[in-house]
């Protein structure tokens, strides 16, 4: 079960903007993480290099908390903004809830929900 102090500091993590670096430091070397219904992605290298490659697409992001972060045990779900910014072309916002199982101080498991027409507005 996180601590409160460590959901805090990933949060600020994550809306620092180093993304690559929260998956790093706060997720299990066999996290996983999944889009909607989508197949999950397995191990932390693999997650930190499809992040790597999204950002790589655009000039920036930003990032949004929502809301509360709601914690109960190893259950955390996060309601995030991200706002993203191409190299070409107008901004696409996105809110999404993620869905987390934390092992001990590390995200195990993660599924983020989120509404599809987004990716394509």
């Amino acid at each position: 079960m996180p601590s409160r102090e460590t959901l805090d500091a990933f949060v600020a993590h994550v809306v620092s903007g180093d993304h690559v670096g929260a998956i790093e430091r706060y997720y299990t070397d066999d996290a996983s993480m999944q889009e909607n219904n989508d197949p999950p992605r397995v191990g932390r290298e693999v997650l930190m290099a499809g992040e790597a490659k999204v950002l790589a697409r655009v000039e920036r992001v930003t990032t949004e908390l929502m809301g509360l972060v709601l914690a109960d045990g190893d259950q955390v779900a996060i309601r995030w903004r991200f706002e993203f910014f191409p190299k070409q072309g107008p901004s696409r916002v996105i809110e999404e809830v993620a869905w987390q199982t934390w092992r001990g101080e590390k995200i195990a498991r993660e599924t983020f929900f989120y509404d599809p027409k987004q990716m394509t507005v």
